[in-house]
């Protein structure tokens, strides 16, 4: 690709997650060095697309913050290991996308990152500006804020109308994780 374009799947719906994992195996089908960072997500913790990831043959590098929102510790979670977890993992992502080599970036959960006040967004929008020119990036998360939204190429919200979990059922195995 000449000029890479930046996705953002945001909404309150699932599938954020989803469809970046589907772009990332499309890109990597196609021979593309994809690299995707998990943003709250720990190392130990169990993941359909971690094990995809681990285990495909493809061009994918998969990379956590191997840290729990906080939203997910009820209270129980050191804010310094997070910010300082979030952070270096989104300084190493830029870093090996600016580095070269790579032709997707994902930065999986990174709305949260940024609503959270653990990244700044004038951070990612000065990334976003000056990142290599055939770069594809994709943003996930909910509540994407408005400047991202007015310089993404595509913008995509996940509409929750019904989900299982409003009703008692929890993430289940191969589905939501």
């Amino acid at each position: 690709m000449k000029t890479g374009l930046v996705h953002i799947y945001t909404g309150e719906g699932k599938g954020k997650t989803t469809s970046a994992v589907g772009l990332a195996a499309r890109a990597a089908g196609q021979g593309f060095k994809v690299l995707f960072v998990q943003f709250f997500k720990e190392d130990s913790s169990p993941s359909g697309e971690k094990e995809f990831f681990k285990n495909s043959n493809y061009n994918i590098e998969l990379v956590r913050s191997n840290c729990r929102h906080p939203i997910f510790t009820k209270g129980n979670t050191d804010l310094s290991f997070v910010k300082k977890s979030v952070q270096d993992t989104y300084e190493l992502a830029r870093k090996k996308a600016n580095e070269g080599g790579v032709d997707l970036l994902v930065l999986d959960e990174i709305m949260s990152a940024i609503n959270g006040g653990w990244i700044a967004e004038s951070d990612l929008i000065d990334f976003l500006n000056n990142r290599p020119p055939h770069l594809e990036v994709v943003l996930t998360g909910r509540n994407a804020p408005f400047e991202l939204v007015k310089i993404a190429d595509y913008v995509t919200e996940m509409l929750k109308i019904k989900h299982p979990y409003d009703h008692g059922t929890p993430a289940r195995k191969g589905i939501e994780f």
